[in-house]
């Protein structure tokens, strides 16, 4: 794929219901997620669409003996390498943990790791389409509802991560606004597009995740939606530098997202 190594070309949520966590997103962002069912392995896995007909990811349910072998309810994104291998070889040498070993299906081989202050997030080297040697993943967008827009990390060491991800995906930090007593919030570069930011983790009560904002057409009329589907607004609404307005809630499985677009009526 022709994706430029280091960016997020899939994001993926882990939830206890996919059945709920498909109509909550479908009535507050649009997508529609769906499945075959369980697969042999018993792995239920079902993809996020786009009403351009697009993919955003995918959603893994997750069951009794994966939350009893640790996972939790979450969105994790995946970032592109070169070599899995390699890639986690790196990581691992640089004070990051392998949470699950490489696997390679059809699209391509990946691998879920952490940072060294023990973020999640997997590393993946696709297999383009048959017959698209040039495919791109689309799924992040600066701009587009339904896509993911903004990545987000509160890391327990602002400076380690940010040198860290500097180093094994090529982000670049050249830019910062400050945040008072916060401290600064440094915005990733990548290839040219401003992928989203770091910051200092402000509650260490909290789990180190990725936070990512995903586009909607209103934030008024995605809040609405968030708090008649079971969902709470955590967050806002909140206008942001450059127009946008954005929320923070939870979904009804517990999951922390973010949303992101005009402020709406």
């Amino acid at each position: 794929m022709a994706n430029p190594v280091g960016g997020f070309i899939w994001y993926e949520l882990m939830t206890t219901d996919a059945d709920g966590a498909a109509a909550f997103y479908g009535s507050v962002v649009g997508w529609t997620i769906s499945g075959d069912g369980p697969s042999p392995e018993g792995i239920d896995y079902r993809h996020i669409t786009r009403s351009d007909g697009g993919s955003n990811g995918g959603v893994l349910h997750l069951t009794p003996e994966m939350c009893d072998e640790g996972a939790r309810p979450c969105w994790v994104g995946y970032l592109h390498v070169a070599d899995v291998d390699s890639a986690v070889d790196a990581i691992l040498a640089d004070g990051g943990r392998l949470l699950m070993p490489k696997a390679t299906i059809d699209v391509g081989s990946f691998a879920l790791v952490t940072d060294p202050q023990g973020t999640p997030f997997y590393v993946m080297t696709p297999v383009p389409p048959p017959g698209k040697p040039d495919a791109v993943s689309d799924v992040f967008s600066v701009t587009e509802p339904q896509h993911v827009r903004w990545n987000e990390l509160a890391s327990p060491d602002q400076a380690g991560a940010m040198a860290f991800y500097a180093r094994h995906f090529g982000f670049e930090f050249n830019e910062k606004m400050s945040m008072g007593p916060m401290g600064d919030y440094c915005f990733i570069g990548h290839n040219g597009i401003t992928l989203g930011a770091i910051m200092q983790q402000q509650d260490k009560t909290q789990p180190a995740l990725w936070q990512f904002y995903i586009g909607v057409p209103s934030i008024a009329d995605a809040k609405r939606a968030v708090e008649a589907n079971g969902g709470t607004v955590l967050m806002g609404p909140h206008e942001v530098p450059g127009g946008d307005w954005i929320i923070v809630g939870t979904d009804p499985q517990g999951v922390v997202f973010g949303l992101v677009g005009p402020k709406g009526e």
